[in-house]
């Protein structure tokens, strides 16, 4: 018997044809018609080298032959359904896998705690590994499985077999050290493009609108940093003030210690995002966690996912 001829699928006609001993409700168990039953027989017993079945008056009786592999057909029909049916399920309660993620420090800052928080609670042996990766490599390491999940804001980010949906809108607010003359009475666009300025330059890239609008308006830029928390160690000892998403103001604002303004210049709105590889799209494990990253930060209705 050459088995490269075998189409699986001869093996489930041979079964219904075993168990129902007719070529009408074989056929009809398959949704087939009776002649391409007929016609999936005759190949079958062309590749098997015997009649299998022969009419009689009580039905397609198997010869020796076909009784004698009818057992082991029904086996192996049994284990395909079983592999391919199988979806290892996943609890986080007594898991502990690592999740690992691309964020900027400030997604780190802005995440994390929260995040962890409820992990403790919910599925206390999971570990959670982040790192910020440039922007060019977030494409293989989701592929390769090296992160599970990028989020942030990836406005040049694309990628074959990327995934991802937005997680929530955001905005830019301006962030000063408590007691700062420009925000006396109030932040306005003259008060604002005469401070000193101090800028991120994120290896992502996903905030470089700030400071192309910056220098477009002949702003004074005394300092470029690569991460956003250095920046709450330089505020209060400077006059410079720095452009900031509204969600890190506000959780840098709880304190007295900074103030923050409505931000007096016109710069869209963004989304923040997740992204995760279409390979591990169907992975229980990935899916738990794209879940409670929804339930924790999503401020609006869940869309359903799109291709990168």
């Amino acid at each position: 018997m050459n088995l490269r001829r075998i189409d699986l699928n001869l093996l489930g006609v041979f079964d219904a044809i075993y168990e129902t001993r007719s070529v009408t409700l074989a056929a009809e168990r398959f949704g087939i018609t009776q002649p391409a039953m007929s016609n999936a027989l005759s190949r079958l017993r062309e590749v098997c080298g015997d009649a299998l079945f022969v009419p009689t008056a009580k039905g397609m009786q198997p010869t020796p032959y076909a009784s004698e592999i009818a057992g082991a057909i029904r086996e192996a029909l049994q284990g395909v359904h079983t592999i391919l049916g199988h979806r290892k399920s996943f609890d986080p309660s007594s898991s502990d896998r690592t999740f690992r993620f691309h964020m900027t420090d400030m997604g780190q800052t802005y995440f994390l705690p929260l995040l962890l928080q409820h992990l403790h609670k919910t599925a206390p042996r999971l570990r959670l590994e982040a790192e910020t990766l440039p922007l060019e490599s977030i494409s293989d390491a989701l592929a390769a499985g090296r992160i599970d999940f990028a989020v942030g804001r990836l406005p040049k980010f694309s990628a074959r077999g990327a995934k991802s949906e937005v997680l929530f809108a955001d905005h830019y607010d301006v962030l000063m050290r408590a007691g700062h003359p420009a925000g006396g009475k109030g932040l306005t666009r003259k008060t604002f493009l005469d401070a000193s300025h101090a800028i991120v330059s994120s290896a992502s890239g996903g905030h470089k609108v700030l400071e192309e609008t910056l220098i477009k308006l002949n702003a004074r830029i005394v300092l470029r940093v690569t991460n956003f928390m250095v920046i709450p160690m330089i505020l209060p000892r400077t006059d410079a003030i720095v452009t900031v998403p509204a969600g890190l103001a506000a959780e840098l604002t709880k304190t007295e210690i900074f103030e923050r303004h409505p931000l007096p210049i016109d710069i869209p709105a963004f989304e923040v995002s997740i992204f995760w590889h279409e390979r591990f799209d169907a992975d229980p494990a990935i899916d738990w966690m794209r879940n409670q990253l929804f339930e924790l930060f999503s401020k609006n209705d869940r869309r359903s996912a799109r291709a990168s």
